[in-house]
């Protein structure tokens, strides 16, 4: 027995929501280093912690040590991150896709010819 299937069902598509394969790449790697950064304190903090409890060193000097830890991966995270971007500006920039400031620049010059436009036209 054949089933009727209407006519709405047969015109509506599911709406797919497109995203920028850059931005989903960039966003992967991101979220990425975030897990590995909150993995990596954690074990870390685990790793001195244990230190402490086995009496190899201070518990003063464990909390120095995991700040030292901390402070050097906080730089080594502001440097990637200074890596991604110039990366991406580089891409964009291989693609030929205006930055803001070129944006910007343009929507001055749009607006000083706007103006000397108007003042032709009195």
């Amino acid at each position: 027995m054949a089933t009727k299937v209407k006519k709405e069902e047969i015109l509506e598509e599911p709406v797919i929501e497109e995203r920028n394969p850059l931005f989903e790449a960039a966003r992967k790697v991101l979220l990425a280093g975030i897990g590995a950064i909150a993995l990596a304190q954690e074990e870390i903090e685990e790793f001195v912690n244990r230190l402490v409890e086995r009496g190899e060193i201070a518990e003063k000097d464990g909390r120095k040590l995991i700040s030292e830890v901390m402070d050097r991966r906080k730089k080594d995270v502001e440097r990637t991150e200074d890596e991604v971007t110039k990366r991406i500006e580089s891409v964009m920039d291989r693609m030929s896709v205006p930055s803001k400031a070129d944006i910007d620049t343009l929507s001055e010059k749009i607006s000083v010819l706007t103006k000397k436009i108007d003042e032709l036209k009195k």
